[in-house]
């Protein structure tokens, strides 16, 4: 016959209670009470036993372990602990039972597996979706194995994550469930990748020196205007300056937009609304310095826009290049060359300006500036007088700053017999022109600024008829800027 024994509470010889119920809840301590079944006042099982089964509690009970109390035995379903109160940006190692969210936004790292013992379990899964860019690697511990491999595990995937389970000295920590979790609901900004990233306000900015690409990979839905506008700054390399007695080199074209934020300048053209494709990014080189004709620059390009590339300045028996600004002309006692064209070939608005033309004039002649962004390089004058100055860019405020580009370079100064210094460089990054001093050493002209897009300034000549060379053009820079948050 069964035996039953009904009670509230069941208390230890010292007083202390064993198993007590208060309403729908059994709480079970301390000691083991052996029967086929214990049942509380109010005809509900505490504990009972059918054949090899046991049941605590009755339907509708909630069973809890009294504080302080641990389970054991009872073994694991398959599942891991998430440490949700612990994000994961740095090297740790990870403990059996616990799921890790690993952050690899702000660099690469390593998750250390515990040693393995039959059942252990680590779950892992990417919290910035950034695996692919900044790998995670799972390194197991000592010589031991994942996947039958003594070799650490590279997860490279963004979204992934990944189960393992350690099973054996053979295959050692097998991974039993592998997942990409890439949605992340409706994006409401326009979301890119490329370039050096920067953010100002609620705009991030994307900044090419160099080849490269920009990635869309979201868009914003709406709903009204333009949300997925960007607004650039294309500027392509500068022309180089010529020598001896040479003009100064024609920054590269400069194209921007500006929607709200540009600075002094007024908005010059639309801004370009986003789609999800990879845009190849070209930056411009800026020319080589060179006697008699400076090179020019080469060109930029975003999307739809291009940039052309600086005209090269020259010396007395060459013309300056034309380009995205022209080229300055060189001067001579005798003879002098004409400038290059800006804007080359047309765009609207101007890209850039035209070069100054040289000036003859008893060996005492000065050549032409580069032309500039927003004017036109100046032409150069005879006797004591310096070179033409370069043509002066143009600054903005698309990076959070004001920054200037697209300046002309110096045209260079014959001194043969009288002084006089090469021209100085358009603001923008131009460079100055060089000058021949009356006595030795000669004084030196200057290239034009890097990723800006300036003028290299033209090479002088000295009392000796040393011929000097023209300085390098600056190279360019693509700047892309969007609304982020």
């Amino acid at each position: 016959m069964t035996s039953k024994i009904k009670v509230d509470n069941i208390e230890n010889q010292c007083g202390g209670a064993v198993v007590t119920k208060c309403g729908g809840t059994t709480t079970i301590t301390g000691t083991v009470v052996k029967s086929n079944a214990i049942q509380a006042s109010d005809g509900g099982n505490l504990v009972s036993q059918s054949g090899t089964t046991i049941t605590l509690g009755a339907s509708g009970d909630t069973i809890n372990l009294a504080s302080g109390a641990s389970q054991s035995g009872f073994g694991r379903t398959g599942t891991v602990d998430w440490q949700t109160g612990s994000i994961k940006t740095a090297t740790f190692t990870a403990a059996n039972g616990e799921g890790y969210f690993c952050n690899t936004s702000g660099g690469a790292f390593t998750v250390n597996l515990p040693a393995g013992s039959a059942g252990a379990i680590i779950s892992i899964a990417d919290y910035t979706r950034t695996f692919n860019s900044n790998n995670l690697t799972i390194s197991a511990n000592g010589s031991e194995k994942i996947g039958g491999i003594a070799s650490d595990l590279i997860l490279d995937v963004n979204g992934q994550s990944l189960t393992l389970i350690y099973v054996d000295g053979t295959e050692g920590w097998i991974n039993v469930q592998n997942a990409e979790d890439t949605e992340t609901g409706i994006p409401q900004f326009l979301t890119a990748s490329g370039g050096t990233i920067t953010e100002s306000g609620n705009f991030r900015i994307h900044t090419f020196t160099g080849p490269g690409t920009f990635a869309i990979s979201n868009l914003a839905p709406g709903p009204s205007g333009n949300p997925n506008a960007m607004d650039y700054n294309v500027v392509a390399g500068g022309g180089a300056g010529g020598g001896p007695r040479g003009g100064g080199g024609g920054s590269g074209g400069m194209r921007f937009s500006a929607v709200t934020y540009c600075g002094p300048a007024a908005k010059e053209a639309g801004s370009l609304t986003g789609t999800v494709a990879s845009f190849p990014i070209i930056v411009g080189a800026g020319g080589t310095g060179a006697s008699p004709t400076g090179g020019s620059g080469t060109n930029s390009t975003f999307s739809t826009i291009t940039s052309a590339g600086g005209g090269g300045g020259s010396d007395k028996n060459n013309n300056g290049a034309s380009g995205g600004s022209g080229g300055g002309g060189g001067a001579d006692d005798s003879n002098a060359s004409s400038e290059g064209g800006g804007n080359t070939p047309p765009v609207s608005p101007t890209q850039g300006n035209s070069g100054g033309g040289g000036t003859a004039g008893s060996q005492a002649g000065g050549s032409g500036g580069g032309g500039g962004k927003t004017s036109n390089g100046s032409g150069g004058s005879g006797g004591g007088s310096p070179g033409g100055p370069g043509g002066a860019g143009l600054g903005i405020t698309i990076t959070g700053s004001t920054v200037a580009y697209a300046g002309g370079g110096g045209g260079g100064k014959d001194n043969r017999s009288s002084g006089g210094n090469g021209g100085t460089g358009g603001t923008g990054g131009g460079g100055a022109g060089g000058a021949g001093a009356t006595g030795n050493p000669p004084v030196p002209g200057s290239a034009g600024t890097v990723n800006t897009g300036g003028g290299g300034g033209g090479g002088g000549q000295g009392p000796s008829y040393e011929p000097f060379d023209g300085y390098n053009g600056g190279s360019g820079i693509v700047i892309i800027r969007y609304k982020y948050q």
